[in-house]
């Protein structure tokens, strides 16, 4: 991670002061795709990539947001009322969700910089949001429950980025713990934690395509699912989501429903078993049924849901074979980003190596590979 005293010194001679600094994770999700707003089941795992944002006040009303990665500095007149479409949004959606919510916010200068790579399905826009909420909670002296600020954070992303996530991001950004991944059940958020065995490595490996949920394909999915949905709610009354729903009740009212919406809800509820499966698979150090379950997880996701693309296909083949590998799917939103590979701890980095020249072999794309642990929540620095 970025050093914390170069980041703070950098605030320091921008905008001449000593800055609180918050750290908010990235994520990865071992298994539970397009479930969670399916009010179902997701087990994601925050990862030793974050977003620092640096805050120190200002006595002019006005708020300044500097990001490094993007080597652009904004300044607005206080709390936004709409987003703008830019990299903006994000901190200041956090901002206006805030005052939204009766907090009087003082002007700010506010500093970013993050390692989580951009677009790439590893939670990038969570981790700047729940870090700027850090922030400017601590620049007010206010608190709230980890599922509480998740919620927040989530409207920020929903209402003013207008991007249509569901809760699972921000959740584990602010509730993950080190060395273990956490069940959600995103109708209630109650969660459990899952160990990571010491003696398994999370590899990312990113196919170098980015996906973008706001637009495009990730609406049309959630759309189509959601259809099934209410085919199956006519016949049973209490369906809301497709968590509520059963395999026996989409083969019972398939008739009714177009092709793809069948698919789409037959990803989500099969999904959602296989979860639950996968969080006990864990907690029982049963790594074989887990690896079993992320396959099926892909193939699903790929065929069934139609949420992979030729590269995420590919990436996830090659490592079939590979010494060493455990399990292996598409994280995230779809449509390119990251495969996650649960490997073990001793034959990680040599998999990396050999998946990373597989695939540019294949591709023709060189691909970033990292090999990751399961790390803590966020938190303010000292």
């Amino acid at each position: 991670m970025h050093d914390p005293k170069v980041f703070r010194q950098m605030h320091k001679d921008r905008f001449k002061a000593d800055p609180m600094i918050s750290v908010a994770p990235g994520r990865v999700n071992l298994i539970g795709e397009h479930t969670d707003y399916a009010e179902g089941f997701v087990m994601p795992a925050a990862i030793n990539f974050a977003t620092l944002a640096g805050i120190s006040p200002r006595n002019d009303g006005k708020i300044a947001v500097y990001s490094e990665n993007q080597g652009e500095e904004r300044i607005f007149d206080g709390v936004q009322a709409k987003g703008t479409k830019e990299w903006t949004d994000y901190p200041m959606g956090v901002v206006a969700i805030l005052a939204g919510e009766g907090h009087k916010i003082p002007g700010f200068n506010l500093s970013i910089w993050s390692d989580v790579p951009l677009a790439s399905g590893l939670s990038s826009s969570a981790a700047l949001e729940v870090a700027t909420a850090f922030a400017v909670l601590g620049l007010i002296g206010k608190s709230y429950p980890g599922p509480e600020l998740a919620r927040l954070c989530q409207r920020a992303e929903n209402e003013f980025v207008g991007a249509n996530c569901g809760i699972m991001d921000q959740f584990i950004s602010i509730n993950a713990k080190e060395n273990h991944a956490l069940l959600l059940d995103c109708r209630d958020l109650s969660y459990k934690l899952a160990p990571i065995p010491d003696h398994v490595a999370l590899v990312i490996a990113n196919t170098m395509v980015k996906h973008s949920v706001a637009g495009g394909d990730y609406p049309t999915r959630r759309r189509e699912s959601e259809a099934a949905c209410a085919v199956i709610a006519k016949h049973k009354p209490g369906v809301k989501f497709l968590r509520d729903c059963t395999l026996e009740d989409l083969e019972k009212w398939r008739g009714e429903m177009e092709s793809k919406s069948y698919l789409r809800a037959k990803h989500v509820i099969s999904e959602n078993l296989r979860t639950v499966a996968a969080a006990d698979a864990l907690i029982k150090g049963d790594m074989k049924t887990l690896g079993r379950l992320m396959g099926e997880a892909h193939t699903s996701y790929s065929k069934d849901f139609e949420g992979s693309c030729v590269e995420a296909d590919a990436m996830v083949a090659l490592a079939a074979d590979l010494p060493g590998l455990i399990g292996a799917r598409l994280t995230g939103g779809g449509f390119g980003g990251c495969t996650i590979n649960l490997v073990e701890q001793g034959k990680a980095e040599a998999f990396a190596e050999a998946l990373g020249a597989r695939y540019a072999e294949q591709i023709g794309i060189v691909p970033q590979i990292h090999v990751c642990h399961a790390s803590g929540g966020a938190h303010k620095l000292d």
